[in-house]
């Protein structure tokens, strides 16, 4: 009888392929700094927003009001993209990254939170794209007298480059929701 080396051989693929495969699991690390980079980034947003809340105390009997509506539209900004980084780091550390499992008791836990899912988290982010460039827009018509025709139709124009964006989003989203 003929030792068979084909078990063998498959055996040692077989150990090559789980290897391969637990090196690519483990790959999803990393996304770990990419989050801690986005922390970073917040931290750098809540100075210019303290930067933006202090322009508006110190200024505010000088300005008019189109000045002052413009710094707080700055500020509700800020908070808009503060917000969507939150969303982005938790959802995305969650789905793509690791659960946070000690955490699914604590008290201050967002309901969403490990509910978002990657589809989810598009629909989100072109909604706060959207929301955000209206605000830069509102902010341009504030200012309308600085600004080029050019300069307005470019904003208007990538607004509503965001909107159709997010409707055919959403759209997709419900069209390939409902053929599960």
């Amino acid at each position: 009888m003929v030792n068979d080396p084909v078990p063998a051989q498959r055996s040692m693929f077989k150990h090559i392929e789980s290897g391969f495969e637990h090196f690519i699991f483990a790959s999803r690390w990393l996304m770990a700094p990419i989050y801690l980079g986005l922390v970073v980034a917040m931290g750098i947003l809540l100075m210019k927003f303290g930067k933006e809340v202090w322009h508006l105390l110190s200024h505010f009997s000088s300005m008019d009001e189109g000045q002052i509506i413009v710094g707080v539209l700055t500020l509700v900004d800020v908070s808009l993209l503060m917000n969507l980084l939150i969303i982005i780091m938790f959802s995305g550390y969650e789905n793509f990254v690791s659960k946070m499992d000690d955490l699914h008791s604590h008290a201050d836990r967002p309901d969403w939170m490990g509910s978002i899912g990657f589809s989810d988290l598009k629909i989100k982010l072109i909604g706060s794209m959207v929301a955000i460039s209206g605000i830069e827009l509102l902010k341009a018509f504030m200012n309308v007298d600085a600004l080029t025709d050019r300069h307005l139709y470019f904003l208007i124009g990538i607004h509503i480059t965001f909107l159709f964006s997010g409707l055919v989003f959403a759209i997709m989203e419900k069209l390939q929701s409902g053929s599960h």
